[in-house]
């Protein structure tokens, strides 16, 4: 990639009226571009940031036995009418076409995903069955001031799968939070699996994951010796911890995913049955997992920045280096583009600075705010010395090294 064509550029200054932390320096580092309240176009790099998040996320699902699909947005009122949650609804956008019918943009798909089940399970054979989506959801969400972690308009991954037995439930259930570990593992984030009410659906916890940080809205109490973890709202009275016995502590954080069981409630909505051993209708066990990818970048910008910028963990940055050539010479440009071709061959990604009117101060400033794992410099003292200056965006002192040891520090 060339930083001239990201069609975007660095700003010097915070945007108004963003409170948050990942709206700030997404903004100013050209991520994201803001439209309205809770309305956000994601440029070039956070595009591909975007892209890896959902490609570990699509990675760990497949690995489970989910496959993805895409349903529509845009839904009949009859569809959310048969479980009721039309009428009095205050975060679904809710119209009317221009034939009068009355339609909606869905904030969650058990509906549509339940109802379209019917024409493909008949049998104890089809069970059990788990499909996933990434698609835009939509939520008139009246607080949408923190950037990226509170949408109208976000992106969600929603599994949904079905099954005969609670055993069987279990058993899925239980491989989606290994994958949900995985996947905020590799994201970079330590997201503890907290214990949450499971709402009007079961009388048993569902799961969320959350992700500590003082810019959190949720609050949990959880326990620092053993993985017992709690949101504070399901906690009360819970001083010690059940596991180990131990002081809990309370901390903000931020919620990145949840799991919870549905039990028949949808199925039953929509009379989607299937046909047990003895040849007996029964309606199969349901269950919704999500993951928010956008308002998983916010988090770990929110975790992972300091007072230059972001700094990207490895696995979802939009490139692994930032070259930058420093000098107004023709040799230290050619140089720099050579190093650019190197490094393609060699299957590493990289963003080369290659603007002409930007100043050495200006590049490493901007090389910061962006937050990309490594900058790699080529100057004239380079050139000198035959190698290249790398350094680490999480810190540690720069390095002249050549480059068979260039590519050896970047790939470990």
């Amino acid at each position: 990639m060339l930083q001239s064509q990201l069609f975007s550029r660095t700003l010097h200054q915070d945007p108004k009226d963003e409170p948050s932390v990942n709206a700030r320096l997404l903004s100013r580092a050209g991520y994201i571009d803001k439209l309205m309240a809770g309305v956000w176009t994601y440029l070039p790099l956070g595009w591909r940031v975007l892209s890896n998040i959902n490609a570990i996320i699509r990675e760990e699902m497949d690995h489970i036995g989910a496959v993805e699909m895409h349903m529509p947005a845009l839904q009949p009122r009859e569809l959310w009418e048969a479980t009721n949650r039309w009428s009095g609804q205050e975060i679904m956008y809710q119209f009317q076409d221009h034939g009068g019918r009355d339609v909606g943009l869905a904030w969650t798909h058990e509906e549509l995903v339940a109802e379209i089940a019917k024409r493909a399970i008949a049998s104890y054979r089809d069970l059990p069955l788990a499909v996933y989506q990434i698609q835009s959801k939509f939520r008139d969400e009246p607080r949408a001031k923190a950037g990226l972690l509170r949408g109208r308009e976000f992106f969600m991954k929603d599994l949904y799968s079905f099954h005969t037995t609670e055993e069987e439930q279990d058993a899925f259930y239980n491989s989606v939070r290994q994958a949900y570990r995985n996947i905020f593992t590799r994201c970079g984030v330590d997201a503890r699996e907290v214990e949450a009410s499971g709402g009007a659906f079961t009388d048993k916890f569902s799961h969320e994951y959350q992700v500590l940080t003082e810019s959190g809205e949720d609050t949990i109490v959880y326990c620092p010796s053993c993985t017992f973890a709690r949101n504070a709202e399901v906690a009360e009275g819970t001083e010690k911890c059940p596991n180990c016995g131990g002081a809990l502590t309370r901390a903000k954080s931020i919620e990145v995913g949840n799991i919870f069981k549905l039990g028949k409630r949808f199925p039953e909505a929509y009379d989607l049955k299937y046909k047990d051993a003895n040849g007996k209708d029964q309606y199969p066990l349901m269950a919704s997992y999500g993951i928010g990818p956008g308002r998983l970048m916010g988090t770990i910008v929110e975790v992972f920045s300091d007072d230059k910028g972001i700094i990207w963990p490895r696995e979802v940055a939009p490139a692994l280096v930032h070259l930058i050539p420093v000098g107004a010479g023709g040799t230290v440009t050619m140089e720099a583009r050579g190093l650019y071709e190197r490094l393609h061959g060699a299957h590493i990604t990289t963003l080369l600075d290659d603007r002409a009117d930007a100043s050495a101060g200006e590049r490493f400033a901007d090389a910061d705010l962006l937050g990309l794992p490594y900058r790699v410099v080529v100057s004239e003292k380079t050139l000198k010395e035959k190698k290249y200056e790398l350094k680490h965006r999480s810190g540690g002192e720069a390095q002249l090294v050549d480059f068979d040891t260039l590519i050896s520090l970047i790939r470990s």
